[in-house]
Formats: structure tokens, C-alpha cells, sequence
């Protein structure tokens, strides 16, 4: 973006909902910085800037700080008004992204934490067919398109974006094949991460999968 705007993205790098916004970043070409948090300790830029949740991402656009991954993905295609746009122009096709959306971050999302922390059989199967049964309904709402967008990578591509790199991960994890139960999402996050955009805002796979094996073990899971 030209002119003297400053973007200062506070995340981590594991983060999924991180991960969306580096992706929406990089889909409108806005160069910015990054500031990485070093959990379980939190910086004092991150308490300052979202003083009600304490969480990451928070986008610090030339002073102003913009919290929830959503609404900072939907605050970047509103101010960055050029294309690509992410967000569709018809009214009915807006509000249908955003309810895709909001089942991401409160259904999916939900069943991907069960999934990591099951401890009994009985547990991961439970959420193994939670998280199946949730991402039938997103394949279904992709259809035959190659995007959520269209034939253009949209706000729904890139919400959902990150979780590309989870999915193998949490079939490590589980016990079923997302591949086999769901080619046409899996054919969709192909096509995501052979977007630069997307690889390159994603998280190592071999990294995060270290990461949750190290966790389930300190929680006694594994």
C-alpha cells in the first residue's frame, strides 16, 4: 500500500487465526511488520494494544490497533479498497461469507481443540466425527468452485486458510483420513498453498507438528 501507512501485525507463529491475517496481507500486497509474541509470556505492546482479551493477532495500522482475526481480515479489504478484494460485493453473498465464518471460528475451531486434547478413544472419535461432519458442510458450501471466491481466492479462502497446515496434523493426531472423507476441501487447500500468499504465511508443518506432539505430551496425552 503507498503512502506513509504503518502496519504492525503482533501474532505467533503457530497461530491459525495469525496465519489468516498474514494471508490477507499478502493477498492485498501490504508490507508491514511483524512482531512475534514469546508465550506463555505476553509483551507489553500486546497488553497495551488489546487490553480486553490479551490475545493474538492484533493489526496496529498507523497507531490504531484492530483485534480479532475476522474483523481485522474484513478492516483490511475495507481500508486496502483495490483489488484483489476479498469480501464479495452482493449483500446476500457478504453476509453468507461472514455466517462461513463465524461457524469456522466457533464450530471447527472447537472441534479441532477436542481433536488435540482427547484423551480416550471414546474422546477422539467423538471429535474425529464432529470435525468430519463440520467440514462436509464447508465442502459442500465450496461446491465445484475452485475458491470460496469463485475463481478468486475471497474472505472465506482466507479464513479457512488457516487451517491448511492443521489438517495433516490433525490426522496425525486422529485416526482418519481427511484426504479419503473429503477430497474436494483437500483439493482446495492444494490449490491455496501453491499460492505464495498462502505458503509463505503458513506455519511449518514438521515445526508445528513438533509442537503439538510436545504439548500432548506435557498434558500427559501422549
Amino acid at each position: 500500500m503507498s503512502g506513509g501507512d504503518e502496519w504492525i501485525l503482533i501474532d505467533f507463529w503457530s497461530s491459525m487465526f495469525g496465519s489468516r491475517v498474514r494471508i490477507a496481507l499478502a493477498e492485498k500486497g501490504i508490507v508491514y511488520e511483524r512482531r512475534e509474541e514469546d508465550f506463555p509470556k505476553k509483551s507489553r505492546l500486546l497488553l497495551e494494544m488489546n487490553p480486553t482479551y490479551h490475545k493474538i493477532p492484533v493489526l496496529i495500522h498507523n497507531g490504531n490497533p484492530i483485534c480479532e482475526s475476522w474483523n481485522i481480515v474484513q478492516y483490511i479489504d475495507e481500508v486496502c479498497c483495490f483489488a484483489p478484494f476479498l469480501l464479495p460485493c452482493d449483500p446476500y453473498e457478504r453476509a453468507q461469507a461472514r455466517f462461513w465464518a463465524h461457524f469456522i471460528d466457533h464450530k471447527l475451531h472447537t472441534a479441532s481443540i477436542k481433536t488435540m486434547s482427547y484423551k480416550t478413544k471414546e474422546e477422539l472419535g467423538a471429535a474425529e466425527k464432529e470435525m468430519v461432519e463440520h467440514l462436509k458442510l464447508l465442502q459442500d458450501e465450496l461446491g465445484e468452485k475452485a475458491y470460496f471466491g469463485g475463481e478468486e481466492v475471497g474472505y472465506l479462502d482466507v479464513i479457512l486458510g488457516g487451517f491448511c497446515t492443521w489438517f495433516s496434523i490433525y490426522q496425525d493426531v486422529g485416526s482418519f483420513s481427511i484426504l479419503d472423507e473429503l477430497p474436494k476441501l483437500m483439493a482446495w487447500a492444494h490449490r491455496c498453498i501453491e499460492r505464495w500468499t498462502f505458503s509463505e504465511s503458513l506455519p511449518d508443518p514438521d515445526r508445528l507438528r513438533n509442537l503439538v506432539h510436545n504439548f500432548r505430551r506435557r498434558k500427559g496425552i501422549e
